[in-house]
Formats: structure tokens, C-alpha cells, sequence
């Protein structure tokens, strides 16, 4: 399994995509895009040897079921997928791929609920966002023995590490900035 560490860049648009392409980062995570984009980035990603991670929920025109999947999974062979839908994270694991079960930690209501689920489903790496409450990253990382990813709100480099140093093993930011 892909190790995910340090910071991920967060794909917004085609100007950040030549962009990340021509950096160092391996990971690609895709944010807002829509359907008839994704096969190019996806080929094109995997040409300059770099892997794939679609935010399926952000895909404008795709439907997120079984097919929408297979279709991402074994049409386009994306290396991950990213979802708040604990359903959508279970068919990614049942089809090899990384599964990143995007949470909202609002309130305590929030963080206990989505954490029976990320209990109940086992995904591989649980984003966590907003990202820059470091003893929140700790906690759900102790709670569940899954890896953290810290997104959102994370603007400056002191955010990054700030998260890491609290539990997270990456950042996802679409901040080009902190790319680097």
C-alpha cells in the first residue's frame, strides 16, 4: 500500500495541475473537477509517473455508486479514493484501492459519530479537516489506530507543522505555497 506522508497537494484547477506535475510529489490528490476532465488527468498523471487520488464526492457529473466507482477503479485505475461516505470508502477496500474517509470534526457529536464509522469500515487513512486542531488529530488517531490526514484551513507552514507534529502523518492543501 502507497505510504502517505508529508504534504499532499490538492488539485483545484488545470493551471495547479501543470503546476504539481512538473514538482517532486508522487501523490496527487484531484479536489473539484468534472467528469470529462478525468481520464486526461488521470493519464497524464501516470505518465509523469505520479499516483492518483480522486475526491469522488467533489466529481462534478459523476454518480457515486458501485458503477461510477468501477469506473474510476478499473477503467481509470486510480490509486485512491476520497470520501465522506463510509459506503463508497468499503467498495474502494474491496477493490484493493486506498480508501480516505473524509471527516468534519464540527463538535463532539460529529467526531463520535464519524468515528463509529471509520470503527466499522477500517479505512486506510481517515482526512480530518479542519486540520489545524492538533490534540483533535491525536485523538482520532489514538481512537481508531488509523492513519490521520490533516486538511483544511491549513494556510501557513506553521499549520503544517502543527498538524504533524499533533499525530497527522500528511496534509492535504491546495495552497501552492505549501507545496514546497
Amino acid at each position: 500500500m502507497t505510504k502517505l506522508e508529508g504534504v499532499l497537494p490538492a488539485v483545484r484547477s488545470m493551471k495547479d495541475f501543470e503546476s504539481v506535475l512538473r514538482s517532486h510529489h508522487e501523490n496527487i490528490i484531484f479536489l473539484e473537477c468534472r467528469l470529462s476532465q478525468i481520464s486526461s488527468l488521470v493519464k497524464y498523471t501516470k505518465q509523469q509517473n505520479k499516483k492518483v487520488f480522486m475526491h469522488v464526492d467533489l466529481i462534478q457529473g459523476l454518480k457515486v455508486d458501485e458503477y461510477g466507482l468501477e469506473y474510476l477503479i478499473n477503467d481509470l485505475k486510480v490509486d485512491g479514493i476520497i470520501s465522506t461516505r463510509g459506503n463508497v470508502i468499503t467498495t474502494a477496500k474491496k477493490h484493493n484501492v486506498i480508501g480516505i474517509q473524509r471527516l468534519f470534526a464540527l463538535d463532539s457529536h460529529a467526531i463520535n459519530h464519524n468515528l463509529k464509522i471509520c470503527k466499522r469500515i477500517k479505512p486506510d487513512y481517515i482526512e480530518v479537516l479542519p486540520g489545524i486542531i492538533p490534540n483533535i488529530l491525536k485523538e482520532i488517531h489514538e481512537e481508531t489506530g488509523i492513519p490521520v490526514i490533516a486538511g483544511g484551513l491549513i494556510r501557513t507552514k506553521e499549520d503544517v507543522s502543527h498538524a504533524l507534529n499533533g499525530g497527522a502523518t500528511a496534509i492535504t492543501t491546495s495552497n501552492k505555497d505549501l507545496w514546497s
